[in-house]
């Protein structure tokens, strides 16, 4: 079984698709051995495998898919939906159950990695469209959502659905970047607005029964310059009462998660707050206990979101007096 280093030095040591797999055949047998060490070499480099934080690991995950597609395809792929035709080269990110690809239009196409999967899509299908009918009634949400333009629809035995969404504007980052800009943590002013704004789009799920069920710092995109916020990664979401059809092990779970028992709106009151514990400075002893108030082990004892931004306005004036916007910037890169 190959190591971690080991797939590391193939992967980043290929010049080309063919260095990696050899040359390009029609022999089945030589098929099958591209196929195995592309398996070989996936299976210790998923972010599954590495953890979150390994981005050296990430970055030669969607090296080593970008490859294989380019070997097994050729270097661009075309992706069909009844509507329009995609054609996507390497993917710009890895997630936990899918690859993201630019392709024209411009266009971002989510693509799962394993068909198994596939149900996990089909999922997300239906939550981004039960968001886009709400926030066709309130608008003001509509930019806290990622906004579904096309579907691969229903795919032949074997094959992987796709979902086609709208690129996000440029300059949005995740809250894991974040993080890793601020190894410290974040000053809680900075993450005050990216908290009321989170709640925010929480709130708007729940008032029509969805649960995200993965609100991660990799969900989470943010827009330092211009203080967005759009919740990403929709692809575990049920309906409230549901159990989660899938987990990750790079996400720390609630308590009812990890028993396997049916989630609800306080499942991601609980990640929310996980995640604000993760992302603040350890100084920031109110906004940090705050947060551990809503780690209740008992979901009906956590609060429900709408009433949490009161609370959490309320804080905030505590804290720092009349709202007012703060400028936020990543550190440059080199600094």
């Amino acid at each position: 079984m190959l190591t971690t280093a080991e797939a590391l030095e193939l992967v980043e040591r290929a010049a080309s698709a063919e260095a990696l797999f050899g040359p390009r055949t029609t022999d089945p047998a030589r098929s099958r051995q591209a196929r195995r060490l592309y398996h070989a070499l996936a299976s210790v480099l998923h972010p599954d495998v590495v953890g979150p934080h390994d981005t050296r690991a990430h970055a030669a995950s969607a090296e080593l898919t970008r490859l294989h597609h380019e070997w097994v395809h050729g270097a661009v792929v075309e992706l069909r939906t009844k509507t329009g035709v995609y054609r996507i080269g390497e993917p710009f990110a890895v997630g936990s159950i899918a690859n993201l690809y630019e392709a024209d239009g411009p266009h971002v196409v989510k693509v799962v990695r394993d068909p198994a999967l596939n149900p996990l899509l089909h999922g997300e299908w239906l939550a981004l469209r039960a968001l886009e009918s709400f926030t066709d009634r309130n608008q003001w949400l509509r930019p806290f959502y990622p906004r579904l333009l096309d579907t691969s629809g229903a795919v032949a035995k074997g094959s992987r659905a796709f979902t086609v969404l709208e690129p996000l504007l440029d300059g949005f980052v995740t809250l894991a970047d974040v993080r890793r800009a601020f190894p410290d943590g974040l000053d809680g002013r900075d993450y005050a607005w990216m908290h009321r704004r989170l709640l925010k789009a929480l709130a708007g799920a729940h008032q029509i029964g969805l649960v995200h069920g993965a609100v991660t710092a990799e969900n989470v995109m943010v827009h330092p310059e211009q203080h967005g916020i759009v919740l990403a990664g929709w692809s575990f979401a049920v309906e409230e009462g549901q159990r989660l059809l899938a987990t990750s092990r790079t996400i720390s779970y609630p308590p009812e998660v990890v028993a396997q028992q049916p989630v609800t709106a306080a499942t991601d009151v609980h990640m929310a707050h996980t995640l604000m514990l993760d992302l603040l400075g350890d100084g920031e002893h109110r906004q940090r206990a705050f947060a551990r108030g809503c780690l209740q082990e008992h979901q009906e004892r956590r609060p429900d979101v709408v009433d949490l931004i009161e609370e959490y306005d309320d804080l905030l004036e505590d804290l720092y007096g009349a709202r007012r916007f703060r400028p936020f910037a990543l550190p440059q890169t080199g600094e």
